[in-house]
């Protein structure tokens, strides 16, 4: 029944970008959602269709949380929460780019506070492609549209030829810099950095195969330096952009599911990250990788200690 329903709703998602894309329409910014994240075209299509495919399908009492709506209950005594983010990857997919996905996480509604470890069934579907990837706790792990099955975990342990994806936006690029970019120095030439501006797209990757680590680093940077909190504000132009739950809450599930190593920047579990809360207390930073040396190597390499001056910007780096 959930896996009927989550992948149903991926389907109609998709059929409706693709069909508004077809009318070749130019990509446009119409707002901020609740977290402060630019809200484009084409997320007003994709929030609008959770909702009208839900109301229609759903077979159970639920209730819907999105990047966009937050928490809509579709009958009273809702037994489920689906956590949704009809677009992660909002940029890629408005330039027609391969990198966005639906992301699509249910958590039984036991509690008045679920959290990412309450999850009991996540989707994620290719926007462009059409290939997916479902797993519940009872049927376990499925896929559609890849030419291997999954998971299909790399074996990298070294960090000069791990094939990774960084995150930069709402994140000082300056302050990125100096904590990794040494290692981006180290890889990019015998593996390879890529940014995709989709936590989910990256950590997907993971899980097929095609990348070996996804690092999210500025919400810790934040937590260990508070003095950088205006540069942050500045780069999400007045907000706090880090992972919120809904970026991750799929992602994370999955991952876990296929063996993948997957932390906040401090190396501590996710699970506790509530599923239904924006403040940049609860968002996230991440670091996900195919092998468990990996990750260690990653947590001891990234320089954490930022010196003073990085937190400094030069004369008109910023507003």
């Amino acid at each position: 029944m959930m896996k009927e329903l989550l992948t149903g709703l991926g389907r109609h998602v998709r059929e409706e970008l693709l069909a508004y894309a077809d009318r070749g329409l130019a990509r446009q910014v119409h707002g901020d959602s609740p977290g402060g994240d630019a809200q484009f075209d084409v997320d007003e299509i994709a929030e609008r269709a959770v909702l009208d495919y839900l109301r229609e399908n759903a077979g159970i009492p639920l209730a819907v949380y999105t990047e966009d709506g937050s928490l809509v209950e579709l009958a009273p005594d809702p037994r489920y929460v689906l956590v949704v983010d009809p677009i992660d990857g909002t940029r890629p997919t408005s330039a027609g780019l391969e990198m966005g996905m639906v992301s699509i996480a249910a958590a039984p509604l036991t509690t008045a506070s679920p959290t990412l470890a309450d999850v009991t069934a996540a989707h994620l579907l290719e926007i462009k492609s059409g290939a997916w990837i479902y797993g519940d706790d009872e049927e376990g792990l499925s896929s559609s549209g890849y030419r291997h099955g999954l998971p299909r975990l790399s074996r990298t342990t070294d960090p000069a030829r791990m094939f990774w994806s960084i995150e930069f936006n709402g994140h000082p690029m300056h302050l990125m810099n100096a904590a990794y970019g040494h290692l981006v120095d180290r890889s990019a030439n015998t593996g390879g950095v890529f940014v995709f501006n989709s936590a989910t797209f990256s950590i997907s990757r993971i899980i097929t195969g095609q990348l070996d680590a996804y690092v999210d680093i500025g919400n810790r940077v934040l937590r260990d330096h508070p003095r950088t909190e205006a540069e942050f504000l500045a780069a999400g132009r007045g907000s706090i952009l880090h992972l919120f739950p809904y970026d991750i809450a799929a992602a994370v599930y999955l991952a876990k599911q296929c063996g993948v190593t997957i932390t906040d920047a401090y190396g501590d579990d996710l699970g506790t990250t509530a599923l239904l809360d924006l403040d940049p207390m609860n968002q996230k930073s991440c670091i996900a990788t195919a092998t468990p040396e990996l990750h260690k190597h990653l947590l001891d390499a990234i320089r954490w200690d930022i010196p003073a001056t990085a937190t400094t910007p030069t004369t008109g780096d910023t507003a």
